[in-house]
């Protein structure tokens, strides 16, 4: 047996865990094509042209226009951003079905509601359609975004809980790449073909997830929460470890259920003083994660390159080459997480990015005028900025804004906890996506110094008031604000955990 810190069973990598846990990651890339997907195919003249003529017109023949203004319409940020409140609204629905019936049927449901929401965004003839599209999409993305982090983190072993979370991150990285190389071949096929197949594809990894999401076992934690069952989940537990004995970490399992069955009503008893620095972090960490300003990039990078003067198919390939930098960051995040920790990646990550937000909206404000066309130096310059500062998000608060409210919630308040976090997640990112354009207009260059001083205060945060997480087993996360200098005076050093 293999003993953690703690005295808790941590186990051994099993290949069985590995391969339920890359079924389960492919919600990650259906959130990442998404968002990959939607900056590209919001460029291309075909798909301006079909469904918001305006833009097009402006773009085309309005030679006095701000470059910062070409692309400021509500209704084309309401296209990205509708995905986004039904995320919200279904990521509370998600939350009563992940407790009531497991994280496998919630993740089967997201899977198939983007997939049919893939195939009626690619179908669609007119704004209805497409609208309705992105609302099902976000439905998907609620239910997966809410089940796939519980589902890793619980799965894992808590000596490779980190790298195994970051799994989601990683391939919503991998969904992102996927998507701006695709969008980089569909943008050079004529008509209105080009952005239906960049839509459509959507179904292809949804599709593997709703398959696949038939033949995922349910998490331990899961199986002790929904049936009587023991037995079956100490089996499960020995698979899943890799052990024999593991009779410490299901009787730990067993006493959080008896906890949470106490709770009729979790999100009440999260309001709770002893839970108070959990619910701190599931709304601070989602808040901070989006006002990074990486949607800037996500969503719109085709539109921001061609705002410094790159043309159609440089802009895709920007964001293609911005896609790979994320990809590698994450999967370097992956490796480092479980050794060096949560804490020390968070800071690191966020010092890059203010650094390189300051120094990118120093040069577009010398730079790029309302009118003129950059130089091609600069704009690279620009480019090779924005890689390093994806980078440093990649690497902290991409992954770890996942995975840490992932991993601090008793079982009693999980599933309620997860919730809260992705709800605000969308929120924020609603917002964000809502108003990006027109704040780029309005703010011009001043938007990356706006994202910039966000992200000092973040990184504050995290110093100050975020303890360390690394190989704790959730079922112990309790134990960290016991012993933090801020958090211990609201829960007390004492107080049990019941």
């Amino acid at each position: 047996m293999v003993v953690g810190e703690s005295g808790e069973n941590q186990g051994r990598m099993e290949s069985f865990v590995i391969l339920s846990c890359m079924m389960a990651a492919m919600g990650g890339v259906i959130y990442g094509y998404d968002n990959g997907i939607t900056g590209g195919v919001t460029s291309m003249e075909p798909f301006l042209r079909n469904f918001f003529p305006d833009i097009y017109s402006k773009m085309k023949n309005d030679k006095n226009i701000s470059n910062y203004c070409k692309f400021d319409s509500q209704l084309l940020t309401l296209f990205t951003s509708s995905l986004y409140i039904a995320g919200l609204v279904a990521s509370f629905f998600a939350s009563s079905v992940t407790k009531a019936v497991g994280r496998k049927p919630s993740i089967l449901i997201g899977g198939a509601s983007f997939l049919t929401g893939a195939a009626l965004g690619g179908a669609a003839l007119n704004m209805y359609m497409l609208i309705i599209g992105r609302v099902l999409l976000g439905i998907g993305v609620g239910f997966t975004n809410q089940s796939v982090p519980l589902y890793l983190s619980e799965m894992a072993p808590s000596n490779y809980r980190g790298a195994i979370n970051i799994g989601f991150q990683l391939t919503a990285g991998i969904g992102v790449t996927s998507a701006a190389l695709l969008n980089f071949g569909t943008e050079k096929i004529e008509g209105n073909l080009g952005w239906r197949i960049s839509l459509i594809m959507a179904a292809v990894p949804a599709s593997i997830l709703t398959i696949g999401a038939f033949f995922l076992p349910e998490t331990p934690n899961s199986l002790i929460q929904n049936s009587k069952n023991h037995l079956k989940a100490m089996l499960m537990l020995r698979r899943v470890r890799g052990v024999e004995d593991v009779q410490e970490e299901l009787e730990s399992l067993i006493k959080a259920n008896a906890i949470s069955k106490t709770n009729k009503n979790p999100f009440k008893i999260i309001l709770e003083k002893k839970y108070r620095p959990q619910l701190v972090m599931a709304i601070v960490i989602p808040f901070f994660q989006q006002i990074t300003g990486i949607n800037v990039i996500t969503f719109y990078a085709p539109i921001l390159f061609r705002t410094i003067g790159f043309g159609e198919s440089a802009s895709l390939v920007s964001a293609l080459i911005i896609g790979l930098v994320g990809t590698g960051a994450t999967f370097i995040s992956m490796l480092m997480v479980d050794g060096f920790g949560r804490r020390g990646l968070f800071i690191i990550g966020g010092v890059q990015m203010i650094i390189t937000q300051m120094i990118i909206g120093g040069i577009m404000a010398a730079q790029v005028g309302d009118q003129n066309v950059v130089s091609d130096g600069y704009a690279y310059s620009i480019l090779v900025l924005i890689c390093v500062y994806v980078a440093g998000f990649s690497w902290s608060w991409g992954p770890l804004g996942w995975l840490v409210p992932s991993e601090i919630f008793p079982m009693e308040i999980r599933s309620a906890g997860q919730s809260i976090a992705v709800a605000v997640n969308f929120l924020s990112t609603f917002i964000i996506a809502q108003t990006f354009l027109s704040m780029l207009c309005h703010f011009k260059s001043g938007i990356f110094f706006f994202f910039g001083g966000w992200v000092m205060i973040m990184t504050v945060f995290v110093y100050l008031l975020l303890p360390e997480t690394k190989n704790m087993p959730l079922e112990q996360m309790y134990q960290i604000w016991r012993e933090h200098w801020f958090w211990k005076k609201i829960v007390g050093e004492n107080e049990e955990n019941i």
